[in-house]
């Protein structure tokens, strides 16, 4: 009876559409990158969530997963977003040092996502070349 139940439940929760609609916005403008080994790292360790060339994984289509992908992408996005860099984002300038103390890519996404798991030279060098990139144009 428990197994229907949850059956059943699971299969409600299908009906929600929220977190199912896989649409990427087009790409406005890139950073100007300090090197293609940065640009190379950030595309590894972060465009999933903070571009929009996000590659949705098939649990993305499965709720309850799916809402939490979603929100994920939504939340990452507007905090920065590589593919949209003519809008400014107040946060940006943190990004090498949550890279740095290793609070970004979040472990639950390196879990899923071994290919972002960065040694601790290339999150360094993703730091740096982070740094470099998101100064302003009179601090270069």
């Amino acid at each position: 009876m428990t197994l229907a139940v949850l059956v059943v439940l699971f299969g409600l929760m299908q009906l929600v559409p929220y977190g199912r609609t896989h649409s990427n916005p087009p790409i406005n403008q890139e950073p100007v990158w300090d090197s293609p080994r940065t640009r190379e790292l950030t595309v590894r360790a972060c465009y999933d969530c903070h571009s929009n060339e996000t590659r949705w994984p098939w649990y993305a289509n499965l709720a309850p997963f799916s809402w939490v992908v979603q929100r994920d992408v939504e939340a990452a996005r507007s905090v920065v977003n590589f593919s949209e860099w003519n809008i400014p984002f107040a946060l940006a300038s943190y990004s090498s040092l949550s890279v740095r103390t290793r609070g970004m890519p979040p472990t639950s996404y390196r879990l899923a996502h071994p290919e972002a798991d960065l040694t601790d030279e290339e999150l360094q060098e993703l730091a740096r070349g982070l740094d470099l990139t998101l100064k302003k144009p009179g601090q270069r």
